[in-house]
């Protein structure tokens, strides 16, 4: 009864992995030989590890990443452009940490959105929130907000994320309204906040296509961009097409 009463009580303090290594230890032959400093260390580290694995599933969750990737599992077999040490920079997620923003460029089926997940996943493993957009679906949400009157919340939400991954970013027509909300976006995070972004024009063609008729507003946008930016530029055929020609 006494034993019971402690599982409920842990429960009841929400110290769920502290609760399940007890009864564990409680069925465990091998348990009852430990002293009590080492059973107790040994629920004190199922707690925190049980802490852990909640947080991540949470922070990947709000993510909403398009793709299950990580970065276990990028490809360097095929010459795409991507350089392993720049990659194992990248996987330490210290570049989110310094509010450093990420460009990955490339033709369509390179990996661009599967690498930006990837480190995504990395940066909730390590602890950061992420939230993944694809800038067409993105902006049209924006422009519901001005009409509801939410615009100010959604832009709040965005610039709060360590890590805002904008996917499909020169996918969607812009108008002067979609311009001045994506320089909002940018601008709320500018000066600490690391952004990424996938798009299939270059860098130095970006220009042209935010400005429609209005080079300051591309200026704006691309010096809070792009500015001390780092950049993957991947290159080749589509993954798809390789690993089909694989089987």
């Amino acid at each position: 009864m006494l034993t019971q009463q402690t599982i409920d009580k842990l429960s009841v303090m929400k110290l769920n992995g502290m609760s399940k290594g007890f009864e564990e230890q409680l069925s465990s032959a091998a348990a009852q030989g430990l002293s009590f400093e080492e059973r107790f260390g040994m629920l004190v580290d199922q707690e925190q590890t049980f802490r852990e694995n909640q947080r991540l599933r949470r922070l990947l969750k709000t993510a909403k990443l398009k793709a299950n990737a990580c970065v276990e599992d990028i490809d360097y077999s095929h010459n795409r452009g991507l350089d392993k040490a720049q990659m194992a920079s990248l996987n330490s997620s210290d570049w989110i940490s310094r509010g450093f923003n990420l460009i990955l460029t490339g033709p369509t089926g390179c990996g661009k959105t599967w690498i930006a997940c990837a480190l995504g996943n990395q940066a909730c493993r390590h602890g950061l929130s992420v939230l993944f957009q694809r800038v067409p679906l993105m902006l049209e949400e924006l422009q519901l907000g001005h009409a509801d009157g939410s615009f100010r919340k959604r832009l709040m939400a965005l610039a709060k994320v360590d890590l805002l991954i904008l996917d499909d970013f020169g996918a969607a027509t812009l108008n002067a309204q979609s311009r001045g909300d994506l320089l909002e976006v940018i601008d709320s995070r500018s000066g600490g906040k690391a952004t990424a972004i996938t798009s299939q024009i270059q860098v130095e063609l970006l220009h042209d296509y935010l400005s429609g008729g209005n080079p300051t507003m591309a200026d704006a946008i691309l010096d809070r961009l792009v500015s001390g930016a780092l950049r993957i530029n991947l290159k080749g055929d589509s993954m798809r097409k390789l690993r089909a020609l694989k089987l």
